[in-house]
């Protein structure tokens, strides 16, 4: 690789050995995009054509901050989750501002805010603030839960579990958020200071999701409404740390409390086509 940063593409694509951030990549290279992608792990980045792959992490380190160099726009995939992904994302915003970058596309969370329920959606909050803060321009991506995720809290006995009640969560396939984020970085301008909640295309209740689950799996799925108590104890066996399970617990009681939805047509207002519904998704997987 060459040391000339002025060679480099001044597109930047972090999470690009992940599920979002792998498909915003492959689908900005063919756009014939130019990029950079950052990765902890090089070896594990995709080839495609058009882009360079540096390591970097979520620090302010030396090497992060070369990285960073002379790149105009910077597609911030969050961390993954752990105890302190927060000073991960803080301190990585600060070596993006500390080397220029103009514009931070950052994937947040529904209902991201100091005082959600959802224990993580506070972390985002604060990345949002920290991001804001630095002086450069922003387009927040709120993703919802990710449909993709849900045939995974389906037990071996058919039951999905917690304390969600009644409430709904309008839940997006991650290959719809993969579609905003690329066309957002095509023309970051056009979407600066633009927060897009992003959903799919109905709020479902858990009945509901284990209902149309059901369907697809061939079997019964039901859902059971668990006592917050209740779902401390059912996921006690996981042997998770308490942030982790508090994280699991709250997800649930943010659809009970109804932060979890309604439906946005964002994805439609930026892509020009609208998510895909859960029943949608299944069909095609």
């Amino acid at each position: 690789m060459t040391s000339d940063r002025a060679t480099l593409p001044t597109l930047a694509v972090t999470g690009c050995t992940g599920a979002v951030g792998g498909m915003v990549a492959r689908r900005l290279a063919d756009a014939g995009l130019a990029q950079r992608l950052l990765a902890r792990s090089p070896e594990r980045a995709p080839d495609l054509p058009g882009a360079r792959v540096l390591r970097a992490s979520y620090a302010d380190t030396a090497q992060t901050r070369a990285a960073l160099e002379g790149v105009e726009t910077l597609f911030m995939v969050s961390a993954a989750e752990n105890e302190h992904r927060r000073q991960q994302h803080l301190a990585f915003v600060d070596a993006a501002a500390a080397v220029g970058v103009r514009h931070v596309v950052y994937t947040s969370f529904l209902g991201a805010s100091p005082t959600a329920t959802f224990t993580l959606a506070r972390d985002h909050a604060a990345t949002e603030g920290h991001i804001e803060a630095s002086g450069m321009a922003w387009t927040f991506l709120r993703d919802g839960l990710y449909l993709d995720f849900l045939p995974l809290m389906v037990g071996d006995d058919g039951v999905i579990r917690g304390p969600a009640g009644e409430g709904r969560a309008a839940v997006i396939a991650r290959r719809d958020v993969a579609r905003v984020a690329a066309t957002v970085l095509k023309d970051p301008a056009a979407h600066a200071g633009r927060i897009y909640d992003l959903t799919g295309p109905e709020a479902l209740t858990f009945t509901e999701m284990a209902t149309i689950l059901g369907k697809h799996l061939g079997r019964k799925v039901t859902f059971v409404d668990e006592t917050i108590e209740e779902a401390h104890a059912s996921r006690e066996s996981y042997g998770a740390p308490d942030w982790q399970v508090e994280a699991w617990v709250s997800t649930y009681t943010a659809v009970a409390n109804g932060e979890m939805g309604p439906a946005s047509d964002d994805v439609l207002a930026v892509t020009g086509e609208p998510p895909m519904s859960l029943a949608q998704f299944l069909a095609e997987n």
